[in-house]
C-alpha cells in the first residue's frame, strides 16, 4: 500500500506480510552468464528476485547450472513467474510446479500474455488464472495493463500486489501513461509496482516519484552496456525517486518565481 509520509529511514515495502528495505525487484534473464547475473543482482540491492520457471533451471533439470546457486533462497525472496504462458491453464500449472520445486513457496508473479509481438497481458486469462491461484492459496503479484478498473478488480480478487506495465516488456520506452498509473495508485489498497518498460534510471525515478511502491525490471539492467553499473544506477534512482515522492515536489507554476524574493532587500 502506498504510504503517506514515513521518514526515509523507516520507509519499507511490505508484500504478503513480509517487509523489505529495497523497492527494486529484478529479474534473472538475458545476462551473459550466472556470474554476471550474481554481480548485477548484488549491485541492485534487490531483495526480491523473479525467476521464469519455464526458462530457468532451479532444480527441475539436475546436472545443469542451477540459478539458485547464485541467488540463494536464504538471502533473497525468490519470485517464480509465469513468463511465456499464453493461457490461464499454463500459468496455473507453472505456479503449481514452482510451489513443488520451492518446497511449498506460495508467492508468485502471474503474467498471461496475449500475443508474441506486443507481449501485452491477456486480461481475461489473467483474471481467470488469478482467481484459481488465489483460491489455491497462492500469494499473487500480478502483471497487468495500466487499466485502473482492471487493477482494482485484481486487488479485490485477492492479489497481494498489482503490477501495471509502464510500456511493452523489454521496450525501454519508460512511463508512457503516467495519468493511468496515478489513477491506479489513488484507488489502491495493495502495493502497486511498475512492471515492464523501464529503460534507464530516470524512468525508474519517475515511477517512484509518481508514488509507486516499487519497480520490477530485467532488460533495462541485463541489456545495458555494463549491467552491473546499471544495476547500481537503478538502485540509486529508486531511492532518489522514493525520497522525492516522500518530500513532496514544489508546485508547478506558469510563470517564474524568484529564488531570492525581492521583499526585504537591502537596496
Amino acid at each position: 500500500m502506498t504510504q503517506d509520509a514515513p521518514t526515509p529511514g523507516d520507509d519499507t515495502l511490505t508484500v504478503a506480510g513480509k517487509t523489505y528495505h529495497s523497492r527494486l525487484l529484478v529479474g534473472t534473464g538475458k545476462y551473459k552468464d550466472l556470474e554476471e547475473t550474481r554481480q548485477a543482482i548484488e549491485a541492485s540491492g534487490a531483495e526480491i528476485v523473479t525467476v521464469a520457471i519455464r526458462r530457468t533451471n532451479i532444480g527441475q533439470n539436475p546436472g545443469e547450472p542451477n540459478l539458485l546457486d547464485v541467488i540463494p533462497p536464504d538471502r533473497y525472496t525468490i519470485l517464480p513467474n509465469t513468463a511465456g504462458c499464453y493461457t490461464a491453464e499454463d500459468a496455473v500449472r507453472t505456479c503449481r510446479l514452482a510451489r513443488e520445486l520451492l518446497d511449498g513457496h506460495n508467492l508468485v508473479k502471474l503474467e498471461v500474455l496475449g500475443d508474441q509481438k506486443t507481449l501485452f497481458p491477456d486480461i481475461t486469462a489473467t483474471l481467470e488464472a488469478a482467481e484459481i491461484l488465489v483460491r489455491e492459496g497462492f500469494e499473487v503479484m500480478v502483471y497487468t495493463s495500466d487499466d485502473p478498473i482492471i487493477a482494482k478488480r485484481l486487488e479485490e480478487m485477492g492479489c497481494v500486489a498489482v503490477m501495471p506495465l509502464a510500456a511493452p516488456i523489454g521496450s525501454g520506452l519508460g512511463i508512457r501513461n503516467p495519468y493511468n498509473i496515478r489513477l491506479i495508485l489513488e484507488n489502491a489498497g495493495v502495493p502497486i509496482l511498475v512492471d515492464a518498460g523501464v529503460g534507464t534510471a530516470s524512468d525508474a525515478a519517475i515511477a517512484m516519484e509518481l508514488g509507486c511502491d516499487g519497480v520490477l525490471m530485467n532488460t533495462a539492467i541485463a541489456a545495458a552496456g555494463n549491467p552491473v553499473l546499471m544495476a547500481s544506477a537503478m538502485k540509486k534512482a529508486i531511492e532518489a525517486g522514493r525520497e522525492a515522492y516522500l518530500a513532496g515536489r514544489m508546485p508547478r507554476k506558469l510563470y517564474a518565481s524568484a529564488s531570492s524574493p525581492i521583499d526585504g532587500t537591502f537596496f
